[in-house]
């Protein structure tokens, strides 16, 4: 048992005076009355009430003490417990170049990347999530934060005309993903870096970055996106809109050598039910449990010191207009 607001307890010491004005005024004004000789009086018993005489001010006192240790709020906290924590810092590197809409995946590669990306981090319950975005250049979209509905909300915001830099620039994505998690404390880093192609652009070689990674102790998992060969692709005719085939190109050598690099792993998604297995087997093989700790579940317990505060004035109040009642 503990208090909220033990300083109340202090008012108990208000108590004392009470009772000792109590005792002094009782000395004052007991009544006396003379008589010749009190011979007649030996030997007969007391009746219960000279016992009972002061019960109603102790029982007052009772409750005032009750009612002031209900004030500072007791609290019970022995429900201790011992719970594993699975603590990780983890960044979504998502690419959202134009090739990301090819629609091989459907509705297409990045609303497909999204909706599972963003099941995954909804998932990811205790865990410091952040979303980094790249094309041919890269955008921090989240810092890391617990707050996974805040997360969410702005992954399902993600647009491939967010950033005007065109073609797909890994390394610099990588990178940044790094720059986020390389002053983590967090005993597991992780980097999830999905693209659905090579590196073209940008003045940071994947693997320098991979390196980097690595320098820090993160893990990379790498997914390349797309189905083998060619697919469906979208594309502005002087005739409307209109899908066109192209060939897939991902550069899946680079893409093992990060994950290699950094003792992550490669994966390869060719339509949506592989991309959801993906992200369940890098759910699966970081829940490695990081942390013990110990917490006590407080409880507020003020009511039962309320109504025994209560019972103890209504028997007080009992004892007056009754038993102790004085006739006028």
């Amino acid at each position: 048992m503990e208090f909220e607001s033990p300083g109340y307890l202090y008012v108990l010491l208000a108590l004392v005076p009470m009772i000792a004005w109590y005792v002094w005024r009782r000395k004052k004004t007991t009544s006396s009355m003379l008589i010749s000789s009190v011979e007649s009086f030996v030997g007969v018993p007391k009746s219960y009430k000279y016992y009972i005489l002061h019960l109603p001010f102790v029982l007052r006192m009772c409750a005032m003490a009750l009612l002031i240790v209900a004030l500072a709020r007791p609290q019970s906290s022995d429900n201790w417990e011992t719970k594993n924590v699975e603590g990780i810092d983890i960044v979504m590197a998502l690419d959202i170049s134009e090739s990301m809409l090819a629609e091989d995946l459907k509705p297409n590669r990045l609303e497909a990347a999204k909706k599972v990306g963003s099941e995954f981090v909804a998932s990811r319950k205790n865990d410091n999530v952040g979303v980094v975005v790249f094309s041919g250049a890269s955008f921090p979209l989240s810092p890391l934060t617990t707050d996974k509905v805040s997360v969410v909300g702005q992954m399902n915001g993600i647009d491939y005309s967010m950033i005007d830099a065109q073609g797909t620039a890994i390394g610099v994505g990588l990178s940044s993903a790094v720059n986020r998690l390389r002053g983590s404390k967090a005993k597991s880093k992780v980097i999830i870096l999905l693209t659905d192609g090579s590196n073209n652009t940008g003045d940071v070689d994947p693997l320098s970055a991979a390196a980097f990674a690595k320098k820090y102790g993160i893990r990379v998992y790498t997914v390349g996106v797309g189905t083998n060969g060619m697919a469906p692709f979208p594309v502005e005719t002087p005739f409307g809109r209109r899908t066109q085939m192209m060939k897939v190109d991902i550069d899946e050598g680079t893409l093992k050598k990060i994950a290699s690099e950094t003792n992550g792993m490669y994966f390869r998604a060719t339509d949506n039910a592989s991309l959801k297995k993906i992200y369940e087997e890098i759910d699966k093989l970081e829940k490695t449990k990081i942390k013990v700790e110990e917490f006590s579940s407080k409880e507020e317990e003020y009511l039962p010191w309320v109504l025994a505060a209560l019972a103890v004035l209504l028997f007080e109040l009992l004892l007056r207009t009754t038993v102790l009642r004085h006739n006028p």
